[in-house]
């Protein structure tokens, strides 16, 4: 566990220019809106669940997916990180 804490550490300290916030683990559980109200969700059979989310900033998808393919966390067996552009709505 310290070794994997080292490891995070020293990836923080390196990228600290393009964190802009590192997130969190999400709770289980949540709502499903629809324009007609909600229900309790996201349920179990759906094939992929958010676990967390963290924002980088990177002045392109390249940049990003190179920040995050050095991420210690990504080495775990079966973990995969989706990288995406929040879109410029101005």
């Amino acid at each position: 566990m310290e070794k994997m804490f080292s490891a995070f550490n020293a990836w923080r300290e390196k990228y600290s220019d393009n964190l802009i916030d590192l997130g969190g683990k999400l709770n289980e559980g949540g709502k499903v809106v629809t324009a007609d109200g909600s229900t309790d969700g996201p349920f179990v059979e759906v094939k992929e669940i958010v676990g967390g989310y963290m924002m980088i900033s990177a002045d392109s998808l390249d940049e990003a997916v190179q920040v995050v393919s050095e991420l210690p966390n990504l080495a775990s067996p079966g973990s995969n990180i989706e990288v995406r552009e929040i879109a410029n709505m101005g």
